[in-house]
């Protein structure tokens, strides 16, 4: 989170095409949580983030902002679509359960960082195991050799893998699984967790070959070496001070003065979420957490209703309003061209498996871009996903046919052949000029 500003647009700019506001508001954002951890205690609890809504057609970048900026913090993050959820009475999901999922996402990366850091430690003491169990086949082999030297060999042979195809046998704890989970009142019940406490888990032996067996003692050792406790506190620390909640389609909550039906239980919603926007505590089967310092960013398209129809309060708890644009040819273009992940890119990269050479020269991206500008206009604006239909019609035979028996073929997508794969749709832009 020390990144300067212009550092996390930077970073942003590699995978995510101009919307240059958005980008500066996420990246103030992130950047006033690095600056509000420096100063003193006493000020800092004074200190809530400063919460965005993003209004903008769909497939234009809103939630691939967010996710990018959790991903290269390494912050919480969790995308959640505010239809889902109900206000508090109604059949279906409680608002609080998004701060509850924060923190299974919280969980899942403070242990995958733990296990990194005991990997080292748990690979030798299985190396140990290992050898206590060779020891005695390998004794009646060598009956004459010193036991030291011959511990020693049975160690090397382990970490060069040639035993890897013998068959032992192991004892392997076998996990609690879980049976479900019930969201409740003041937290979540899981069930695994409950009988897990009433009976215990089971040790079984198992007949495996060793390279197996490596695996299977690698998680089991993991899981000893990991204090789950302090795992929890981590986790929990980690979403209230660093978590970010991806509030999707919040335009679909939003009422039009209207009382009557749903409206009133969209405005519920709003009422549900707002505690957790302005900081409440929830309870988690891994303790409470506040959501004072967790930073909210709501987004929707807003077609139909404006930013005005959310309730006041909702409004208040979202100082920061960024207008996203919508995307012409020119951005096309560049999503096809400049990002790390280029859809050009990644379909290269999947024909190849299967000795497709796969190329596209200028003028071929350049129609392709000036058809998915034109897709958008006449037809739902679906922003940069046009590209992905698009892309997946003109390459539909290639990868159909492409099945790796024979040797790696170039193939060349050039302005020819996109222009024959859509001949029909190039027709019906022709027409528009004979319409007054």
């Amino acid at each position: 989170m020390n990144l300067s500003p212009k550092e996390i647009v930077k970073e942003l700019d590699t995978y995510i095409i101009g919307q240059s506001k958005a980008k500066k508001a996420v990246a103030v954002a992130l950047r006033n949580r690095y600056r509000r951890s420096m100063i003193n205690p006493e000020l800092r609890d004074e200190i809530t983030p400063k919460n965005i809504i993003m209004k903008g057609p769909t497939g234009v970048g809103k939630t691939e902002i967010a996710r990018r900026l959790a991903k290269f913090v390494k912050a919480p993050f969790i995308k959640v679509e505010a239809t889902k959820y109900t206000e508090v009475g109604y059949v279906g999901r409680d608002c609080e359960s998004m701060i509850r999922d924060l923190v299974e996402v919280s969980i899942r990366l403070v242990k995958e960082e733990k296990r990194e850091n005991v990997t080292d430690k748990a690979k030798i003491n299985i190396e140990q195991r290992l050898v206590d169990i060779i020891y005695p086949v390998k004794r009646q082999e060598f009956p004459d050799k010193n036991a030291e030297e011959l511990r020693k060999e049975i160690l090397e042979n382990i970490k060069n893998n040639k035993y890897d195809n013998e068959l032992i046998e192991v004892s392997i704890t076998e996990q609690a699984k879980p049976i479900g989970i019930m969201p409740g009142i003041g937290g979540d019940i899981d069930f695994g967790n409950v009988l897990g406490s009433i009976f215990p888990r089971s040790t079984k032996k198992r007949k495996v070959t060793l390279k197996k067996a490596k695996e299977l003692m690698m998680a089991e050792e993991i899981e000893k070496l990991i204090d789950n406790d302090s795992v929890n506190a981590e986790a929990i620390r980690r979403a209230e001070q660093e978590g970010i909640v991806f509030i999707d389609e919040i335009d679909k909550i939003a009422t039009k003065g209207s009382q009557k039906g749903p409206d009133v239980s969209r405005e519920g919603v709003q009422r549900d979420i707002l505690p957790l926007v302005e900081g409440s505590t929830v309870n988690t089967k891994y303790g409470t957490i506040k959501t004072d310092y967790i930073l909210f960013i709501a987004a929707g398209a807003f077609h139909i209703s404006k930013i005005e129809d959310l309730i006041p309060e909702f409004q208040g708890r979202f100082p920061i309003r960024v207008e996203l644009d919508s995307l012409d040819a020119e951005d096309f273009y560049k999503i096809l061209t400049q990002p790390k992940n280029a859809l050009t890119m990644q379909y290269a990269e999947l024909l190849k498996i299967d000795k497709v050479n796969l190329k596209f020269d200028k003028e071929a991206l350049l129609g392709i871009s000036r058809l998915a500008e034109k897709e958008n206009e006449t037809n739902e604006n679906l922003g940069a996903r046009r590209l992905h239909s698009l892309l997946e019609n003109l390459l539909e035979d290639i990868s159909f046919n492409a099945d790796g028996n024979h040797d790696m073929v170039d193939v060349v997508i050039d302005k020819n052949y996109v222009d024959r794969a859509f001949t029909e749709s190039n027709k019906k832009y022709d027409l528009s000029k004979y319409i007054i």
